[in-house]
């Protein structure tokens, strides 16, 4: 260990308490973040009944979040690159957490669309920066799989805004106010987040932090007993002062730029508008307001057998491999759902929908930071999120449009194109299993 770098010392790290607690700070956040996602599609359910509201108000209500969250990915990654990854954490956590108690006072369509779009600005900035920062203090041979079980996180939070709109909000007329009142427990754990996350030694490196860089490795090395070196040698050289877009579109970054692009926007496309608009489909086929959210419920949980068969995956086949693999299996389950005529039929097409594309979820977190020189690398991830995120605004305002059109058919039918237009970006991206996140990603 004599004369390596402190991101070698790092990368060479058993699993430790350490990156536990790592994991599970920031997958509380990110759980947390994916309640709020959830509760919008229980609200939306329910809206429809109690404010009679139109397919394409709804459609609104369910894509103005992302319109936030398109920004705010964009924004939050070049934010991160400049001032540190866990501030902007801690900070986007507040935002969205203020936002969504606000939201549960909404008076009006307009108000709620206001609110939903704070929202979405803080959770954009948020979900890419927390995967960054995993990603770099994760062991290099088991880095893939800490990105994939902080993601799995994701599910759970799903399972509690299922249990929230199956259990709260039919209670009364004001139960999707009380849903939102609970979905603004993040503000208050930014303040945990903000003090018991350590910053990226990568991003203390380069903006010359060396002593707090060096303190937080030496934490680590003690939390593995691992004897410190006596000389440490510098950090790679920083290649570019920049962290703009162009330099996303620079030599052979802009092939992975156009892959990791591909994949956000076709997962983005088919898994936000399935899932937002599942539980009102199902009331749209005839089961009552209680029945659609206990079957979402049901489906959501498959989540969570997906993320683990993902996180084994990824560190024995690859990054690449295993994505391809899970929306590969995302679009068989979306042509199965189109074709579902029965209660069994919807559940079963539903849970495998819900296993592959949570899965693939899993692994595009666990790829995408990884193809940047850290540099950029928040930056990156954020704008690849960011477009994404354009997708998850076209798809719930097209679902109502496919339904008069084709029904059910041509809606899962396009989803399980875009679901394939993600395969095609997944098989362009570099395989980065085992590899150090070092400062030559670029070459």
């Amino acid at each position: 260990m004599a004369n390596a770098t402190r991101s070698e010392r790092l990368d060479r790290l058993p699993f430790t308490p350490l990156h536990r607690r790592l994991v599970v700070i920031s997958g509380a956040g990110w759980a947390m973040d994916a309640m709020d996602v959830g509760l919008i599609s229980f609200v939306m359910a329910s809206l429809a009944v109690q404010w009679s509201l139109d397919g394409a108000t709804l459609s609104w209500i369910g894509s103005v979040g992302f319109v936030g969250m398109a920004l705010g990915a964009s924004l939050g990654g070049s934010v991160a690159d400049r001032v540190g990854r866990r501030f902007v954490f801690a900070a986007t956590l507040l935002i969205y957490g203020v936002a969504t108690g606000a939201a549960a006072l909404s008076w009006s369509v307009a108000s709620l669309l206001f609110f939903r779009f704070l929202i979405g600005f803080g959770l954009g900035a948020e979900l890419p920066v927390a995967s960054t920062l995993v990603s770099e203090f994760a062991p290099a041979r088991i880095r893939g799989r800490l990105v994939v079980m902080l993601e799995a996180f994701w599910a759970v939070g799903w399972i509690l805004a299922a249990l929230i709109g199956t259990y709260v909000i039919p209670r009364s007329d004001n139960g999707w106010r009380w849903a939102f009142a609970i979905g603004a427990l993040p503000a208050l754990y930014s303040g945990i987040v903000r003090r018991a996350l350590p910053e990226s030694v990568r991003f203390l490196e380069r903006k010359g932090k060396t002593d707090e860089a060096e303190a937080v490795v030496r934490r680590f090395e003690a939390a593995a007993g691992v004897p410190h070196p006596e000389r440490v040698a510098p950090p790679q050289p920083v290649t570019s002062a920049s962290v703009g877009l162009r330099e996303l579109w620079r030599g052979p970054l802009a092939r992975r730029t156009l892959a990791l692009w591909l994949v956000w926007f076709g997962i983005n496309f088919a898994y936000y508008g399935a899932f937002i608009w599942i539980p009102t489909l199902l009331t749209g086929r005839g089961f009552s307001l209680v029945k659609s959210f206990e079957y979402t419920l049901i489906i959501t949980l498959a989540q969570l057998p997906g993320y683990a068969v993902s996180a084994w995956l990824i560190e024995k086949w690859g990054r690449r491999p295993t994505l391809a693999a899970f929306l590969a299996g995302s679009a068989g389950a979306a042509v199965l759902f189109a074709m579902a005529d029965s209660r069994d039929a919807i559940l079963v097409a539903g849970c495998l929908l819900s296993f592959f594309n949570l899965g693939a979820w899993g692994a595009v977190y666990a790829a995408t930071p990884e193809v940047y020189p850290t540099a950029i690398r928040a930056t990156g991830a954020g704008w690849a999120a960011g477009f994404g995120r354009i997708a998850s605004i076209i798809a719930p305002l097209c679902v109502p449009p496919l339904l008069n059109a084709g029904g059910s058919e041509a809606v899962f039918g396009t989803f399980a194109a875009f679901f394939v237009i993600a395969i095609i970006g997944a098989l362009l991206l570099p395989e980065w299993k085992g590899r150090d996140l070092a400062e030559d990603a670029a070459a």
